[in-house]
């Protein structure tokens, strides 16, 4: 867990940056559509669909991009097909990656993937590669000083959440899929300001990386987030404190 909650942490003080370059919406009209389209319209019957409207909500998208998104995603509007695809490969020191994207040109979108993979010391692999060392769970991540961690912890396991976690900036509770919209609501029913909320793909074990290879594997996990069809990365990495925290100032 420790290397997914380390780069939650930095990807949430960049987010602001990411909104300056329209990166954040670009990635959260994706979501929307294609959970749309897979699951229809009605937030209160699509668990997927209802996540990423309240995170688009909580990066300030107007109403108006979220129902075209939404429409567009329902068929109601036209558009380009977005497509679900999912990479698995292995970045610098052996680290296990997988990367969920969405994209409406898929020889393009893994020709790009490649290209960034092998340019920071990694490679794509075989689908079904690390796959097995993963599992997914949705991640509710809210700011340290914006809750009493014994609070936290009472109302997340009691509304079925596996567990509270947590690093010097914030907590993270982990919860099954089924639970994972009953324990986000109880938490903002709570009064409990929840600053980021996502279903993920959370490692079973860790792999040490440093020096070099830490580096390298920091600058390809941001240039991987950074890509416009990738929707998000998963990393069964554990990283110091100190290297996590340099990254993060640059």
């Amino acid at each position: 867990m420790s290397g997914h909650s380390k780069w939650s942490s930095i990807k949430h003080k960049k987010a602001a940056r990411d909104a300056k370059r329209g990166k954040i919406f670009t990635k959260l009209i994706k979501e929307i559509t294609i959970a749309a389209r897979l699951g229809g319209g009605d937030l209160n019957a699509n668990p997927r669909l209802r996540t990423a409207v309240a995170t688009a909500k909580a990066q300030s998208m107007p109403n108006d991009n979220i129902e075209r998104a939404i429409k567009k995603g329902t068929g109601e509007l036209g558009g380009g097909q977005l497509e679900q695809v999912v990479y698995e490969g292995y970045g610098p020191g052996g680290v296990a990656l997988i990367m969920e994207a969405l994209t409406d040109n898929r020889n393009r979108t893994v020709s790009e993937i490649r290209f960034i993979m092998s340019k920071h010391g990694g490679n794509l692999g075989e689908a079904g590669c690390v796959a097995w060392m993963f599992k997914k769970r949705g991640v509710i991540t809210i700011d340290r000083n914006a809750v009493d961690e014994d609070r936290l912890m009472e109302v997340a396991l009691e509304t079925g959440a596996d567990d509270v976690t947590s690093d010097a900036d914030s907590f993270q509770v982990i919860s099954p899929l089924d639970s994972f919209s009953a324990v986000r609501e109880a938490i903002e029913k709570a009064g409990i300001p929840v600053a980021n909320a996502e279903v993920t793909m959370l490692p079973e074990n860790t792999v040490k990386v440093t020096g070099h290879q830490a580096e390298q594997l920091l600058k390809l996990l941001e240039e991987l987030e950074d890509h416009d069809d990738v929707q998000s990365v998963s990393a069964n990495f554990d990283i110091d404190e100190e290297v996590m925290a340099q990254f993060s100032a640059a």
